[in-house]
């Protein structure tokens, strides 16, 4: 995990709880550790804890998010927003930050961490009018990311950048977490493994929940990446650096193959937590990077 993320050691439930009392009800201590915890399967007892921690943590007044809707493990994705701050100093790029969410959700994260941990002025875009709604009422519940954070819909699904850059905007980064599967039955059958894995019995439950278009597209990510830097040539001269997540290694020759062939400089940033492994990959189009 970054160096920088608040969240490198164990959850500190006694101040969660205080902060949001309503997450005591999910807490319980483990027969095995004798550490508090909760129940990691459980989609609802996520949904507290994140809410604890953003009241906790990042000074909001208040978060939702309409029930299924993806509820993302706000460690990591701190740890994202961490690594493009590092990238942004190392191409002196840290003055009048502004940046781009492709996917925002409904429970508007990036945006959120963004502004509130390096105060960046942020713009999320999403394709679905129901996250757009949810992801403007979580900006509107605390009122001071109302100057930070800009919520804008995809009218044409089909683009990515084209609808939501406006002609005389530049854009320090872009960022993106795609959907991961390729299918609703991969993500089912991910599914049931993870809860295998944590030994529990019934029907299976994604526990950080989720949309179809949030968590699948035809093709995965591999093919939805390579649209994206398709499509971010357009706009080589309104952003900086474009950056996305790539969660399967096996997908980074074929998209590097690719930026090597548009002739972008490109960057590789490893990312851990726990035994998971992730990566950023960025590229510019830029002569001289932070130009």
């Amino acid at each position: 995990m970054h160096s920088n993320n608040k969240h490198k050691k164990s959850y500190d439930f006694d101040a969660l709880i205080q902060a949001y009392p309503k997450l005591n009800s999910f807490v319980f201590t483990s027969p095995l550790t004798k550490q508090k915890t909760i129940h990691f399967e459980k989609s609802d007892a996520v949904f507290h804890l994140n809410k604890a921690i953003l009241i906790a943590d990042y000074g909001l007044t208040d978060w939702r998010i309409p029930k299924g809707y993806l509820c993302p493990p706000i460690p990591g994705r701190a740890d994202y927003i961490h690594h493009i701050h590092d990238l942004l100093v190392v191409e002196k790029l840290t003055e009048n930050v502004l940046g781009l969410d492709i996917g925002v959700g409904a429970n508007t994260i990036y945006p959120i961490l963004g502004a509130q941990i390096y105060d960046w002025k942020m713009v999320g875009c999403d394709t679905s009018a129901s996250a757009i709604e949810s992801a403007k009422h979580n900006v509107g519940l605390t009122p001071t990311l109302l100057k930070k954070i800009d919520i804008r819909q995809q009218p044409t699904p089909a683009n990515i950048f084209e609808g939501i850059i406006k002609p005389d905007e530049k854009f320090t980064f872009t960022m993106c977490n795609p959907p991961f599967f390729g299918s609703e039955e991969e993500a089912t059958r991910t599914t049931k493994q993870k809860l295998k894995n944590l030994k529990k019995a019934g029907p299976a439950e994604l526990n950080f929940g989720g949309q179809a278009h949030e968590l699948w597209c035809n093709g995965g990510e591999a093919l939805f990446i390579k649209r994206m830097i398709k499509q971010s040539v357009a706009f080589k001269d309104q952003v900086n650096w474009f950056t996305t997540l790539v969660s399967k290694q096996e997908n980074l020759s074929k998209l590097k193959k690719q930026l090597d062939k548009l002739k972008a400089t490109h960057k590789t940033i490893s990312m851990e937590q726990g035994n998971k492994k992730s990566r950023i990959l960025a590229w510019t189009f830029k002569a001289e990077s932070g130009s």
